[in-house]
C-alpha cells in the first residue's frame, strides 16, 4: 500500500497555476492546429439556478423535533415488520416500505423476513397462502429485488400455451399490474416473463382505453406503470409520487405515511446543504467563468448524484459525483466543441501520462481543465486514503484516462469524416457516456470495499458496468442525437442503425428501444443474480439508466433543461411535502 501523503487542494493548485504556468509559454500552441481551424462554439442556455439563489435555500426549522419523531416511528415500524403474521401482509408491508423510500432504515429487519421467506420456498404451504397472481408477482419481485434466486416457472400455471393469461384472470387488473411490474425484472433467456410482459402491456393498455371501468384510482396506477415500469424509475421521484398516493389509500398505515413524509423532508434538507456546498465549490473554481463554452449545469449534476444514491450515508459519494459530473461535461465540451484534433491528441496524451506539464504548448483553457481534473481526482483519492487506508487513485485515474481515450476516438471520427458501424460505435460509446466514472467512484467510495476487491476491479470493467453504461448511452442518443447531428457532431446509434440496415429513423428508434430492453435484461442478470458486488453498487448500476431514462424522457433535459427538468429538480431537492 502506498504511503499517505498530503495533497494541496484543487483551489490552491489551480490559483497557483493560473498565476504561473498558465500565464507563459503559449506562443507555440498555434502550431498544433490548422491555419484554417475555427473553433465550434455552441451557445448553450445559461443555468436557471444561480449561486445566490442556491445559497439562500433554507431547511426545516423543526429539524430536531422531526428527528425525534422519526426515531419513535422507526421503532414502531420495526415492530410491525417482526409482528406481521400473514405472508400476504408481510409482502405488502415490505413493498410499501420500499416504495415509500424508507426501506433503507430497516435493512436488517427486511433481510431477515425475505431470507425466511426464501428458505420456505419449497414448502407447499407457502404457495397455499399465496393463491392469486398479485401475491405471487409481489413475492417474485421482492425476492429478485433483494438478490434471491427465484425461477420464472412460478408464473407458468397462470398462462396457456400461447402466452396468454388464463381467462379467469382477465378481470384481475391488480394482479396483472403486479405481473407487469415483475416482468421487468426478467433475466436473459426468460421466455415466460417476456410473454408476461407482452400480454400484460397489451391487456393493461386495453383496460386503460376502455370506458367500461370507472375505478379512476386503479386507472391512474395503470397509466403510471405503463409510462415507466417500477424497475426503471428513479427512486426519489417515485417515492414522492407514492407518498401522495398512499395518503388516500384505504389501507393506509398512518405511521408509515408519517415516517415517509418526515424522512423525505429531512433528506431534502440534507440535499440543500450539500447543494449549497457544491455550488460554492463550482463558483469558486471559476471553471465556467474561464471556459464560457462549457455547459453550466451544477444543479443538474448534483441532482444526478442524488438519483444514483439518495441515502444519507452516501453523502461523500454524491459530492464526489457532482464534481465528477461537472468535469465530465467540461471535458466533453473540450472534445466536442473547443479543441482541434491536434490539440486533443496532445491533451489526451497528457492525461494518459497524468502530467500537466505535457499541456504547456496548449491554450490556457486546456491547462485549466486538466488541472481541475487532476487535483479533483487526487483530492478524492486522498480523502479515501485518510478515511479507509485504501490507495484508490490508480483506479480513479484509469476511469478518467479511458473516458478521454473514448472522447478522442469520437473526435477523430468527426474530424476525419469517418462513419463507424453500429457495433464499432457502441464499443466506444459505452465508455464515452462516462458510466465508468460513476461506478468507479461508487466502487472506490463504497464503505465495504477491500484492497482485494480493488485489485479485481482493476483487472477490467465487469459486465455490470458495461450493461449499465450501454443503456445510459442509448437513452442519451434517443433524446440528443438529432440536435447534435445538426450541430455537426458524429453520428450516434440511431444514425448508425439507419445506415447499416437501410431503415428509416422511426424504425431505427424502435430497434434502439429493443436494444435497451435487451440490456435491461442483461443488467437484471447481473443485479438479481449471484454477482459478487455489494447491493449498494448494484443499485448504483441500476440507477444510472433509470436517471438517464428520466432526464432524457422528453428531450435533452440536461443540455437544454426546460420546465420538465426544473419541475423534477424542484420536487426532489427543493419543495418539501406538506405534513
Amino acid at each position: 500500500m502506498a504511503p499517505c501523503f498530503a495533497l494541496p487542494s484543487f483551489m490552491q493548485v489551480l490559483q497557483k497555476q493560473m498565476r504561473g504556468v498558465l500565464s507563459c509559454r503559449f506562443r507555440t500552441y498555434a502550431n498544433l492546429q490548422s491555419p484554417r481551424f475555427e473553433r465550434r462554439l455552441r451557445h448553450y442556455k445559461s443555468t436557471i439556478w444561480k449561486d445566490n439563489f442556491i445559497q439562500s435555500l433554507s431547511g426545516d426549522d423543526h429539524g430536531g423535533k422531526n428527528m425525534e419523531r422519526v426515531c419513535k416511528l422507526k421503532k414502531e415500524v420495526s415492530q410491525m415488520i417482526y409482528k406481521e403474521e400473514l405472508l400476504r401482509d408481510k409482502l405488502e408491508l415490505l413493498d410499501t416500505l420500499q416504495q415509500l423510500g424508507v426501506a433503507y432504515h430497516f435493512r436488517d429487519e427486511i433481510n431477515w423476513v425475505i431470507t425466511n421467506i426464501h428458505e420456505s420456498m419449497d414448502q407447499i404451504s407457502l404457495f397455499a397462502m399465496l393463491d392469486d397472481l398479485h401475491d405471487v408477482s409481489l413475492l417474485f419481485r421482492l425476492l429478485r429485488m433483494h438478490g434471491f434466486s427465484v425461477h420464472e416457472d412460478i408464473f407458468r400455471s397462470y398462462f396457456d400455451d400461447k402466452g396468454n393469461c388464463k381467462e379467469k384472470l382477465y378481470s384481475d387488473i391488480k394482479g396483472i399490474l403486479n405481473l407487469y411490474q415483475a416482468s421487468f425484472l426478467a433475466k436473459e433467456g426468460e421466455e415466460a416473463l417476456e410473454m408476461a410482459r407482452h400480454f400484460t402491456t397489451k391487456h393493461l393498455t386495453t383496460y386503460l382505453e376502455s370506458s367500461k371501468h370507472n375505478n379512476f384510482r386503479l386507472k391512474e396506477h395503470v397509466s403510471y406503470a405503463l409510462e415507466i415500469p417500477l424497475n426503471w424509475r428513479i427512486e426519489r421521484q417515485h417515492s414522492r409520487w407514492f407518498i401522495e398516493q398512499y395518503k388516500i389509500d384505504e389501507q393506509i398505515r398512518p405511521a408509515l405515511w408519517e415516517l415517509a413524509v418526515l424522512d423525505f423532508n429531512i433528506l431534502q434538507n440534507l440535499y440543500k446543504k450539500e447543494l449549497k456546498h457544491m455550488s460554492k465549490w463550482w463558483t469558486d473554481s471559476g471553471l465556467y467563468e474561464k471556459l464560457p463554452f462549457i455547459r453550466d449545469r451544477l444543479v443538474e449534476n448534483y441532482f444526478g448524484s442524488v438519483c444514483l444514491a439518495f441515502e444519507p450515508e452516501h453523502s461523500s459519494f454524491r459530492k464526489a459525483m457532482t464534481q465528477s459530473n461537472c468535469l465530465i461535461t467540461t471535458l466533453d465540451d473540450i472534445y466536442d466543441v473547443y479543441g482541434s484534433l491536434d490539440e486533443l491528441e496532445v491533451f489526451t496524451d497528457a492525461i494518459q501520462q497524468w502530467d500537466v506539464t505535457a499541456t504547456e504548448r496548449l491554450p490556457k483553457n486546456f491547462q485549466i481543465c486538466i488541472l481541475a481534473l487532476f487535483n479533483t481526482v487526487e483530492d478524492h483519492g486522498s480523502e479515501i486514503l485518510k478515511e479507509k487506508g485504501l490507495y484508490v487513485i490508480p483506479y480513479l485515474r484509469r476511469a478518467w484516462k479511458d473516458l478521454c481515450k473514448a472522447f478522442l476516438v469520437e473526435a477523430r471520427w468527426y474530424h476525419t469524416g469517418y462513419a463507424p458501424k453500429l457495433e464499432e460505435y457502441l464499443e466506444n460509446a459505452w465508455v464515452s457516456i462516462a458510466g465508468i466514472i460513476s461506478l468507479s467512484n461508487a466502487y472506490c467510495i463504497n464503505n465495504y470495499v477491500t484492497a482485494k476487491d480493488l485489485e479485481q476491479f482493476l483487472a477490467g470493467y465487469p459486465d455490470i458496468v458495461r450493461y449499465s453504461s450501454l443503456n445510459f448511452r442509448l437513452y442519451n442518443d434517443l433524446a440528443t442525437s438529432s440536435e447534435e447531428i445538426k450541430r455537426g457532431d458524429i453520428e450516434k446509434s440511431i444514425q448508425c442503425t439507419m445506415r447499416d440496415k437501410g431503415v428509416s429513423e422511426s424504425v431505427a428508434r424502435q430497434e434502439i428501444m429493443e436494444m435497451i430492453l435487451k440490456y435491461w435484461t442483461s443488467l437484471n442478470s447481473e443485479v438479481c443474480g449471484n454477482s459478487a458486488f455489494e447491493k449498494y453498487l448494484k443499485n448504483v448500476a441500476l440507477n444510472i439508466p433509470r436517471m438517464a431514462q428520466r432526464i432524457y424522457q422528453y428531450g435533452d433535459g440536461y443540455g437544454k433543461p426546460g420546465s420538465d427538468t426544473k419541475n423534477l429538480v424542484t420536487s426532489i431537492l427543493l419543495e418539501s411535502i406538506n405534513y
